[in-house]
């Protein structure tokens, strides 16, 4: 079991969302646990670190479109969620 967290600046933006748009972001997280290697490749600058984004659609959320753009490093175990980059 891997471990997901937000940044600061990911954090500031899930809190707020609606409560579909956090369930949506929150199983995307648990997700990231069981398995960090997951949705686009996202290109990143850390040549230690995996970029992904991984994007929800309106029908998942139950609102609006989000990315979840996050960085997977496997030394340490651990995926660190950077943005959720909210649609219209």
């Amino acid at each position: 079991m891997s471990h997901a967290f937000f940044s600061d600046a990911a954090e500031k933006v899930f809190t707020g969302l609606t409560r579909s748009e956090q369930a949506a972001v929150t199983t995307v997280r648990a997700a990231l646990q069981i398995g960090p290697r997951q949705g686009d490749p996202w290109p990143e600058g850390d040549p230690q670190a995996d970029g992904f984004v991984i994007r929800l659609s309106e029908r998942q959320t139950g609102g609006r479109g989000i990315s979840v753009v996050y960085r997977f490093h496997p030394d340490m175990d651990a995926s660190l969620i950077l943005w959720l980059i909210v649609g219209p």
